[in-house]
């Protein structure tokens, strides 16, 4: 029979009565408990996500326990150290927490802005590999959001460049909120625009000039993996205005994130809104989820961070389907965050 670990060290943690009391830290005590007989993770959708299966788990004492909690979320991670999966309880206060979902781009969605032929290649790649993230976004992420929308403080999305004209028409950003009438006029502006460009480019070469000794060299140079730009794309394809994805129902509340205006414009707005916990979803968990702007080697430094893992996507090269890059993505994560999931996500009072 396993018995209980406990780690010798005690972690310091900010106190939680609070969120501006920084004075006093408590003591948490990492007492890890065996869980017999473990199910597996991620398993509410294993067409999006592979189920995580690890034998070795632990349960923990509960971490976050906001006063006047209203929000459960279960989380979990991964120790090398502690030879197997922790998890952990978490009671939050719903109006202290943001949902966050990374470039959630509208593309091949039937808004206008779509993958240029016959080469180019954007978002999870092509035109059939967009097809996925879409469906992920309508079964499962949007209502997701809508069952919490109201109830957290924030619900927000990040997208590419800065806040243009058109956007800014559409969407509430960092820099204030469109009335109902800009939001209407933006909207036929973005159609507009997105359908007035010319998604043509080149094709792929049908020649390459290769040195006798080293072809391979020159072969990857000259037609590498994933060329994105404008040989593929098209002059003009990445300054486009690029819409969160139709699936998801954006309400006027909700925010825009720039990238191009950097972590701390989402850092500052958030913190004024009195945002201590991040739930994160989006795309895709290897690249823009984890390193841009709304990522979460950005946001952990400043929040209690969430990876919600099946409302996230890796990027699957050379695969028909997702599912094993998304899971190897978000275990990756569990080393420096925790992961929880829609099911481990419950506001009192929802079934």
């Amino acid at each position: 029979m396993r018995r209980s670990l406990t780690i010798s060290w005690l972690f310091l943690v900010v106190p939680l009565a609070l969120a501006d009391d920084k004075s006093q830290p408590r003591q948490y005590e990492n007492h890890l408990t065996p869980i017999a007989d473990p199910k597996p993770l991620l398993a509410d959708h294993p067409e999006f996500v592979e189920p995580v299966r690890e034998s070795s788990r632990f349960e923990a004492p509960i971490l976050i326990d906001d006063p006047k909690a209203d929000l459960s979320v279960r989380g979990w991670r991964f120790s090398y150290n502690a030879r197997g999966i922790i998890e952990i309880p978490n009671r939050f206060r719903a109006e202290h927490t943001a949902i966050i979902v990374v470039h959630p781009w509208g593309i091949d969605d039937g808004q206008g802005w779509r993958t240029p032929e016959p080469a180019g290649v954007a978002f999870a790649g092509y035109t059939q590999k967009n097809q996925l993230p879409l469906d992920q976004m309508k079964k499962v992420l949007n209502p997701f959001l809508q069952s919490l929308r109201g109830k957290v403080g924030v619900i927000g999305y990040s997208l590419p460049g800065t806040e243009d004209p058109i956007r800014k028409k559409m969407y509430r950003s960092v820099h204030g909120q469109p009335t109902a009438a800009e939001r209407a006029e933006g909207a036929k502006e973005l159609t507009a625009k997105l359908n007035s460009f010319s998604y043509k480019a080149q094709p792929v070469p049908q020649t390459l000039s290769v040195a006798q000794d080293r072809p391979a060299l020159d072969y990857f140079r000259q037609f590498p993996g994933l060329d994105a730009t404008e040989k593929f794309n098209g002059a003009g394809f990445w300054e486009l205005p690029i819409p969160v994805a139709k699936p998801l129902e954006v309400d006027p509340a909700d925010v825009i994130f720039y990238d191009g205006e950097g972590y701390a414009a989402i850092r500052d707005f958030l913190k004024k809104q009195g945002i201590r916990h991040i739930l994160l979803t989006g795309f895709h968990a290897d690249m823009c989820v984890c390193s841009t702007a709304a990522g979460y080697k950005n946001l952990r430094q400043d929040f209690d961070v969430f990876l919600v893992g099946d409302v996230t996507q890796a990027t699957f090269p050379a695969c028909e389907s997702p599912r094993q890059a998304t899971t190897a993505a978000v275990c990756f994560a569990s080393l420096d965050l925790f992961i929880t999931q829609v099911s481990w996500v419950k506001h009192d009072g929802q079934k």
